[in-house]
């Protein structure tokens, strides 16, 4: 199947990498700061890299299926159930601990706000590539 792939716009390309940078910076700023045991804070960047990692192998498992790349279900259906595992262990995790609501929803957003940036980011790198594919080719 062939696909006319465009280039990401730079704002956009810009816009993605400053959210994910923004969002793990504060999240691990957040830790740093924390009044935690050092066990505590080690759990909540495990889980932090354990979700940016699950969502980017979403977003390439998806991606592979539309271009016609065989992924398998075993591996797709890890890939979300990595997601869906990392943000239960956030909510888990927030929902025990001996945080304020601020601090806890601070942590929240934050792990979003890298998820999702973590996706983008992912796309934008799969689509600069194909388009220098399609121009080398």
């Amino acid at each position: 199947m062939e696909q006319n792939h465009q280039q990401p716009s730079a704002a956009f390309i810009g816009a993605s990498w400053s959210a994910l940078l923004i969002g793990i910076t504060a999240f691990i700023i957040g830790l740093w700061n924390a009044d935690m045991q050092l066990n505590e804070k080690g759990y909540y960047f495990t889980v932090l890299m354990f979700g940016l990692f699950a969502a980017i192998s979403v977003q390439k498992a998806v991606r592979d299926q539309m271009e016609g790349i065989p992924v398998t279900n075993l591996y797709y259906g890890i890939a979300w159930f990595a997601t869906i595992l990392s943000i239960i262990l956030l909510v888990v995790g927030l929902w025990n601990a001996d945080l304020l609501r601020s601090e806890k929803g601070f942590y929240a957003m934050a792990f979003v706000l890298s998820m999702f940036s973590a996706i983008a980011v992912q796309k934008n790198t799969r689509d600069m590539r194909d388009v220098e594919k399609e121009d080398a080719g």
